[in-house]
């Protein structure tokens, strides 16, 4: 009987042994820094052969860029000027930034969504609305984006951000909304 107890002793420490962690890390698998000053900052997987895991570049963390409140993907509205379909200068950066990705991301895809205040008649609103999304839409392809990732549609004065009928509420509703994959 003690042999039997002895021989049962023995095998599970050799299980638990080979079951022990030999501080190193499998090929591709990402590690994360949880040393003090280490911050939790996330590191690229260890290349096969490598040594160690290297820090990953500022905007490469693994956190997607659409949803990063710090990206310029979260910006996601193009104003527009009173009746007026033409890109105003200070939203080429955040056009850019849209183009760069779906050029990156060639499977991605866009709805640009044209909105108008409520003045002038619903007709009008609606053609507005279409124009500005069409204007966005032309800055993306000429910016490199190939045209079947990108769709426009107008919804006229129908999905207002803001119901005061105050200028500062006019100018929130002049706009082209940018919406991408899995948003609509």
């Amino acid at each position: 009987m003690k042999r039997f107890l002895l021989g049962g002793v023995c095998a599970a420490a050799i299980v638990l042994a080979g079951c022990a962690s030999t501080g190193t890390t499998p090929e591709g698998a990402a590690v994360e820094d949880r040393t003090p000053g280490g911050a939790g900052a996330t590191t690229q997987p260890v290349p096969p052969g490598g040594t160690g895991a290297q820090p990953i570049p500022p905007g490469r963390t693994g956190v997607d860029p659409l949803k990063d409140p710090s990206s310029p993907l979260s910006k996601r509205s193009v104003y527009f000027d009173f009746d007026s379909d033409a890109i105003r200068e200070e939203f080429k950066v955040t056009l850019d930034a849209h183009a760069r990705y779906l050029r990156d991301n060639r499977g991605g895809k866009v709805l640009i969504q044209g909105n108008a205040d409520e003045r002038g008649s619903r007709e009008y609103n609606l053609g507005l609305g279409q124009r500005r999304a069409d204007a966005v839409r032309r800055y993306l392809a000429l910016s490199g984006v190939v045209e079947v990732q990108i769709e426009s549609v107008s919804l006229g004065e129908e999905k207002p951000r803001c119901t005061e009928r105050t200028e500062e509420c006019y100018a929130q509703n002049r706009r082209a909304d940018i919406l991408h994959s899995g948003e609509f």
